[in-house]
């Protein structure tokens, strides 16, 4: 992709693939995404749904980053520039228009606005890929399916991410404690479409 600042290739890793049959069958209009760091995944989206029809999306990130980015020092500002700049050119780029929406802020401040301002319901594809902590990821998980529609999808990421901690793994910074949790309790509103190893958990809501 000419032109764009990516200094990693963890989207065509762990989902490129996989959304390249998932994307078409659904044709979202409406996407909603927790956690963009540089912007690959969205402008993965812009690219192939703004090709279509018009859309909407919505990303949601601090930029201020997670413990892993802690840890090893990533520079986030610098990680937050390359998201705009990444993101301007993929919109410039799309045929069709894109209706923006960056929101720098706590997913959880951000999703219970949006349903505050009624939201509910309204979003066709959602993607989950902020703090890969397990509180934050089951409050993800629980506001994000308010705001997905009956037919829509989400999709986790990084099911079985762990880190490596001097004393071992701890099951609460880690997603798949929090993704096994509400899938299991939203068993009947859900169906599990997609399975990618240990890398994604993709689901359909099937009842509000």
């Amino acid at each position: 992709m000419s032109g764009f600042k990516f200094t990693n290739n963890w989207f065509e890793q762990t989902a490129k693939a996989v959304w390249d049959e998932l994307l078409p069958k659904l044709n979202p209009r409406k996407v909603l995404e927790i956690g963009s760091y540089e912007g690959a995944s969205a402008c993965y989206l812009i690219d192939k749904l703004a090709s279509q029809n018009d859309i909407e999306l919505h990303c949601v990130d601090t930029w201020a980053g997670g413990v892993e980015h802690t840890a090893d020092e990533t520079d986030m500002s610098k990680v937050e520039g390359r998201f705009l700049h990444n993101i301007s050119l993929a919109t410039q780029q799309a045929k069709y228009n894109v209706e923006l929406y960056v929101h720098k802020e706590p997913s959880d401040l951000c999703l219970a606005k949006l349903l505050a301002r009624g939201e509910r319901s309204s979003f066709d594809f959602i993607y989950v890929d902020g703090s890969h902590q397990a509180p934050d990821v089951l409050s993800d998980a629980v506001l994000g399916f308010k705001l997905l529609r009956t037919g829509g999808v989400m999709v986790f990421d990084d099911y079985l991410w762990f880190e490596d901690l001097p004393g071992g793994r701890d099951p609460l910074r880690s997603p798949k404690p929090a993704i096994d949790a509400f899938v299991n309790l939203n068993i009947r509103k859900l169906e599990i479409t997609a399975e990618n190893g240990a890398q994604q958990i993709t689901i359909m809501k099937t009842a509000k």
